[in-house]
């Protein structure tokens, strides 16, 4: 995910104002957790226009019904570049956050960029020829 590039999108309200509702933009997810608390981000205001980071997860989450029984619900969304959103998946209940979990996991995981060297070795490697990986290693370490 970048932060270079921003763009103006309604986030959704969902569920009742008056009750419990936030939008994240989701950095990072914890698989080891399975509430809310597994989604790592940033907080941003719901039910109007935000400046959001292009390509982003936005993961909204709103209640509905009455104080003393809400009913959660929970909506996965990719910021795109041209100023739009893509739904990507929606949980209701009790365990909307293990439901979307990894959903999300994969959301977060395409939209970050690929940095040389972040990786490990990987068997991937093995249908790759010779010459084309020292090339590659060659334009890693630049000139000289």
């Amino acid at each position: 995910m970048s932060d270079d590039l921003t763009v103006p999108i309604e986030v959704p309200l969902v569920g009742d104002g008056r009750l419990k509702n936030w939008a994240k933009i989701v950095r990072n997810v914890d698989t080891g957790l399975n509430g809310g608390w597994a989604f790592d981000g940033e907080f941003v205001a719901t039910g109007g226009i935000q400046d959001l980071p292009a390509p982003s997860v936005l993961l909204v989450y709103g209640e509905k019904g009455s104080r003393g029984n809400p009913q959660a619900e929970a909506r996965v969304y990719s910021v795109n570049t041209d100023a739009t959103i893509t739904l990507h998946a929606t949980a209701t209940g009790r365990a909307w956050a293990r439901t979307l979990r990894d959903p999300v996991a994969d959301l977060v995981a395409r939209e970050q960029p690929i940095i040389a060297g972040s990786k490990p070795w990987d068997a991937a490697l093995m249908g790759y020829a010779a010459d084309a990986l020292e090339e590659e290693l060659r334009r890693r370490q630049g000139p000289g």
